[in-house]
């Protein structure tokens, strides 16, 4: 009787007994708690031939489970396992000896329907020691009496596929808490989710075991079947603990148990592996037989309090050789290995963006405190920033006098530059929408634009707008006109802004581009631009997304700004007055970038919910939703031809979407991970491009979701792919950036010198030649054969994605606005990159600018999504806009 009374499977074990004329060895709690003197009572003094217990239970023997328990004199006739997921069978054979002749049973079934519902019998073939294939274990058939369902999200039954176990009986009703009165046939939801094939259910996890980490949906009863088939471990367990971190306790069989996390890299994915190892003596166990997750927290968070107290940092020197080790310990890095280069970056190291995470918080653990902002500098800056960073933080007094010191002992990196080949240009093709469809231009992030134009409002693209905004013939660059104002400008704002971006303001010369420009380029500089805050928007929250801009083909309706925020807000506001036209509260944060329909009367964009919303461009409400399994970051794109929508989303997938139809065409998995950046829509060729954050550029046709090709970075791609007739580009974590032919083959690569997030910016209106910025703080601009024209370095990392434009109000050469993560909003003269104007916004800036005639709109993680006129700086500070 393995079972305590309190526990519904000794009511089984009693009568199954009782009913058999076997004797029912019953054995004292201190005995169970005691593996030798357990092992001795039940199969050396009393021979017991039917266990029914927990796997938990089981693990109690130890080493005592083969040359006792299972091995080949044992008296045990009959092993039923059950009351917790069943074990890897590698698990199972390592425990049985050789010769064994036990059988052995795996038992399904809640306490709310009578213990055991249903059983399946090991086969002696599959147990075979000399046999070392894998699979899963069945859950078996229903016991007499029994009914046994699978039914999907929907309540309807599941005959292929996965979906949760429900439990009943034709004669047998079991009466839950208050319950007097239970109709026949009821069946009860288990909570339990399986797989089914084959007629046959295979057990996937609770729903409480179920957890969301780091983007990923994972059941913590598969990392630790994992672990437990390792060799160095004896048994283990894995919690969530705090619904944050994953930590894994191992009971060791050797002294290379230590190594546990390391070896588990090779079963599992990176989003799956434990943040922590613990190792203890023996796991604690409830009177059930279970593991006691309460106790394993207390002796973590005991754990947390010894660690922090015995790992008091002295000084400025012992936080450096600290993070020595934490980062040699998560790149799995020898601890004898050389000292980390100064220069060193986490990303380029081998580390990615969980293993980042893990860093931030071993070293928060470390200090013993918050740190603000240290994950940025992980993510973006190297180890001697990182070290600075945390200095400033821990011992700010000793920050400035322990720098020279700790600086000494660095060693210093180089880099260099790949530059490929130009291929021939081909035309570019044009589209236009189908009559009848409401004329607008939209503009997005990087230049990306869809162009709208009904036959009977074609206009000439090179005319100038009248008073009002006026529509332009469809192009992917074409530039958009404002209405115009007059206004006075009282104050010159570079008093607000730091004397370090100052400097690079008012320094045209050689230091703000690496090439100088000639005489004759000199000339034909711009006037400079003064930014001016015309409105801002409170959000609630952080606005990391990026504005999307419509600008309608009639006179008398205005441009509108869309734009979401991490208060899960979702606003319209009129681009010339920032009045808020419609506020919507979506079901969680919003981080993408929205899109416009084809015929201009929805919008779509996605929440970190998982969710798709379909939202009225007039009044925000909800035309329709579609469902994701996890969280949507990517921003959609629109087929012009067809309407169809297509978006990425965490869950590994991307979908094309009928909004009309309100249906799925098709989904289509990625292979090479999440789908954090925005989809690319070439027309011509006709290629869908979408990247992954296991770095991944696929070509994907667009219209039946069929791969077309794909390569591999390397790296992650959190950039967004974006294309020229020629080429498709797009940055990588690794400092590059990528460019393929539209067949697929790698045609050149351009190194920078910190990761690139920011998606490149292709522009037609300058010999179609690539912006993009760098966490190196930098902003490029290369021509299509690789080749470097000009950088500009900027106050801080670059995230965000600049946008080119040519405004006729400005009467300038074409520009370029960027933003760094630092809250500078620059603006350059695109054909140098020499500064045109600067403003700096209370906050930092993750969101990419757009620019919409004279009028730039960007988002701010103060809470704030900024619209800033740029205005001519006359002597007389007065700004005359025609």
């Amino acid at each position: 009787m393995a079972s305590p009374l309190t526990f519904d499977p000794s009511v089984v074990e009693l009568f199954i007994a009782l009913i058999s004329g076997a004797s029912l060895l019953i054995v004292p709690n201190p005995i169970k708690m005691m593996p030798l003197k357990l092992s001795a009572a039940l199969f050396h003094r009393h021979r017991v031939t039917v266990l029914q217990a927990t796997p938990t239970f089981l693990r109690r023997f130890g080493a005592q489970l083969k040359s006792t328990v299972l091995s080949a004199s044992t008296s045990l006739r009959v092993l039923a396992l059950g009351g917790e997921a069943f074990p890897a069978l590698n698990v199972l054979r390592s425990w049985k000896g050789r010769e064994n002749k036990t059988h052995v049973f795996n038992l399904y079934g809640i306490t709310e329907v009578s213990s055991w519902a249903t059983c399946y019998r090991i086969p002696e073939e599959v147990l075979s020691s000399d046999l070392r294939f894998d699979s899963p274990v069945p859950l078996g058939s229903p016991l007499l009496g029994t009914t046994v369902e699978v039914r999907d999200a929907t309540g309807s039954a599941v005959l292929d596929g996965e979906g949760q176990v429900f439990i009943g009986g034709k004669e047998r009703i079991c009466f839950l808490d208050d319950e007097v009165i239970v109709p026949s046939n009821t069946m009860r939801e288990t909570g339990d989710f399986v797989r089914v094939k084959d007629a046959e259910m295979f057990f996937l996890g609770r729903k409480d075991s179920q957890i969301k980490r780091h983007g990923k949906r994972l059941n913590i009863e598969c990392v630790q079947q994992a672990a437990e088939g390792l060799c160095h471990v004896e048994t283990c367990a894995v919690i969530w603990y705090q619904q944050k971190k994953l930590i894994l306790f191992v009971v060791p069989k050797d002294n290379l148990a230590r190594d546990t996390l390391k070896e588990l890299q090779k079963h599992l994915p990176t989003y799956a592996i434990p943040d922590e190892l613990v190792l203890i003596e023996t796991l604690p166990f409830t009177l059930h037989g279970k593991i006691d997750v309460s106790e394993l927290s207390k002796i973590y968070s005991n754990h947390l309090n010894s660690r922090r107290h015995d790992s008091k940092l002295s000084g400025a020197e012992e936080l450096w050789e600290r993070l020595q080790y934490l980062w040699k310990s998560l790149l799995s890095l020898p601890d004898d290995s050389p000292s980390i280069s100064k220069d060193s970056l986490f990303l380029y190291s081998g580390g990615d963006s969980l293993k980042s995470l893990r860093f931030h918080d071993e070293i928060e653990n470390l200090a013993g405190k918050a740190i603000p902002g240290l994950l940025e500098v992980i993510l973006s800056s190297s180890i001697a920033q990182v070290y600075q960073h945390v200095l400033k933080a821990v011992f700010p007094s000793e920050d400035q006098m322990n720098h020279n010191t700790v600086k000494r002992t660095l060693t210093e990196n180089s880099g260099g530059e790949f530059h490929g080949e130009h291929t021939q240009s081909k035309s570019r093709r044009y589209f236009n929408a189908a009559a009848g469809l409401v004329a607008f231009i939209a503009l997005n992030r990087g230049n990306r634009m869809l162009s709208m134009t009904s036959p009977e409002s074609l206009m000439n693209p090179f005319n100038a707008g009248q008073a009002g905004t006026k529509l332009r013939q469809a192009s992917y660059s074409s530039a958009v006109t404002s209405n115009t104002m007059k206004y006075e400008v009282t104050e010159n704002k570079s008093g607000k802004i730091s004397p370090e971006i100052a400097r690079k303001a008012n320094e045209i010369g050689t230091r703000s581009v690496e090439q100088a420009p000639s005489e004759e380029t000199l000339l034909k500089m711009p006037e400079k631009l003064i930014l001016h805050v015309r409105w801002k928007s409170n959000m609630g929250k952080c606005v990391d997304a990026s504005p999307l801009v419509i600008i309608p083909a009639m006179d008398d309706l205005s441009a509108t700004v869309y734009v979401g925020s991490h208060s899960h807000t979702m606003q319209a506001i009129d681009l010339y007055s920032g009045k808020i036209k419609w506020e919507r509260i979506l079901g969680d944060r919003i981080e993408s970038s929205a899109c416009v329909s084809k015929c201009g009367n929805f919008i779509i964009v996605g929440c970190y919910n998982g969710l798709v919303y379909v939202l009225g461009s007039q009044n925000g409400e909800i035309h329709c939703i579609f469902t994701t399994e996890d969280a949507v970051k990517s921003s959609a794109v629109v087929h012009p031809s067809t309407g169809l929508v297509y978006i990425g989303s965490h869950d590994q997938h991307i979908y094309a979407l009928d909004i009309y139809k309100k249906e799925r065409v098709w989904k289509l998995h990625c292979e090479g991970g999440a789908v954090f950046s925005s989809p690319y829509l070439s027309i011509l060729p006709d290629h869908l491009y979408v990247a992954t954050l296991g770095g991944l550029l696929l070509a994907v046709n667009p219209d039946t979701g069929n791969k077309i090709w794909k390569s591999s970075c390397g790296k992650p791609l959190f950039s967004s792919p974006h294309c020229s007739e020629q080429y498709v580009c797009i940055g990588c974590v690794d400092g590059n950036v990528h460019c393929f032919s539209h067949s697929g083959e790698k045609v050149w690569q351009f190194s920078t010198s910190g990761p690139v997030f920011s998606s490149p910016c292709i522009s037609s209106l300058i010999k179609q030649e690539i912006y993009f910025g760098s966490h190196d703080c930098f902003i490029y601009c290369c021509n299509m054969e690789g080749n470097l024209l000009w950088k500009f370095e900027t106050s801080s990392s670059v995230y965000a994605t600049p946008f080119v434009f040519h405004s006729h109000d400005l009467e300038s050469e074409t520009l370029l606005a960027a933003t760094s993560t630092d809250g500078t909003v620059w603006v350059l003269n695109a054909k140098t990159g020499l500064v045109a104007g600067v403003e700096k916004l209370p906050g930092e800036v993750f969101s990419s600018p757009v620019v919409c005639g004279s009028k730039l709109v960007v988002g701010c993680r103060n809470d704030y999504v900024y619209c800033l006129d740029l205005c001519i700086a006359e002597k007389t500070r007065t700004t005359k806009m025609c």
